[in-house]
């Protein structure tokens, strides 16, 4: 299938690595040129590399902060002046859920509740803000922001807190962006394979004394299909919604975690 993405333009914001390089490599296979965005500047120039090298496609690091105002404001200017024009939006700068246990309720400060919804509900909000004006003057966009299954699960109070309101946020746009050309969707992964996982798995090894198999055999349990779904694949639904042929996908959530066990969505 012609997703129609070739020379389209793209910020991809956490970029430099985990599902946020996989969506940004996937989109630049796909023909898209792709500014990505992470607060290591050594980080998204080894990305940016790699990717030019995999893709032939423009790929422009931008170092910025998304829980900052002005960075978030400096980087989408930049973007849009060194590539051109702004078709999609991806937001992925986030503090990555599960790989370690969640604080209980005694050990949620302020400190630790504000950074985090900051920078995942607040920082998607700063990059909505500064890319819609030039969505608009162009009468077509894509805003793909990434939340996940937390949302729809107890066990992480902050973490459920911040991908519900990633949710209520995006109808919320999708409804006043939508008669502009402009959808806005949400992807909610489970546990998913990054380049950290070989790490997290090891770490748990150790400490149940189990082999790293059975660490990711347990892991993988928690959906139908039995085993962890790799960023590659949460980055090919992306591309998708991303799309001009994902335009009847507009104020929703889709699913990326290999289906839920034991739960019924309507």
């Amino acid at each position: 299938m012609d997703l129609e993405l070739k020379d389209k333009t793209a910020i991809v914001t956490g970029g430099s690595r985990g599902i946020g390089k996989a969506i940004a490599r996937q989109l630049a296979l796909e023909g898209v040129d792709v500014a990505i965005v992470g607060r290591t500047a050594e980080a998204l120039e080894a990305a940016a590399e790699e990717l030019r090298a995999e893709t032939g496609r423009r790929i422009l690091p931008i170092t910025a902060d998304t829980g900052r105002d002005a960075d978030v404001k400096a980087m989408v200017a930049r973007a849009a002046a060194e590539l051109g024009h702004l078709d999609i939006l991806v937001n992925c700068a986030a503090r990555p859920g599960g790989q370690a246990p969640p604080p209980a309720l005694a050990e949620i400060t302020d400190e630790v509740f504000w950074e985090d919804v900051n920078v995942k509900v607040m920082g998607y909000l700063r990059c909505c803000r500064e890319v819609a004006p030039y969505m608009i003057r162009q009468g077509w966009g894509r805003i793909i922001s990434i939340s996940g299954l937390a949302a729809r699960s107890t066990g992480s109070i902050v973490g459920s807190m911040r991908n519900v309101a990633v949710v209520a946020m995006t109808k919320n746009l999708a409804d006043s962006l939508g008669p502009h050309g402009i959808n806005v969707t949400v992807v909610h992964p489970g546990t998913t394979r990054t380049e950290k996982t070989p790490g997290v798995v090891a770490a748990q090894a150790a400490q149940l004394g189990i082999p790293p198999e059975e660490v990711e055999r347990r892991m993988g349990q928690a959906n139908a299909l039995g085993r962890l779904i790799d960023a590659r694949e949460i980055a090919y639904v992306v591309a998708f919604l991303a799309s001009p042929k994902s335009v009847a996908i507009n104020g929703d959530v889709i699913a990326a975690g290999g289906g839920a066990v034991r739960s019924i969505y309507y």
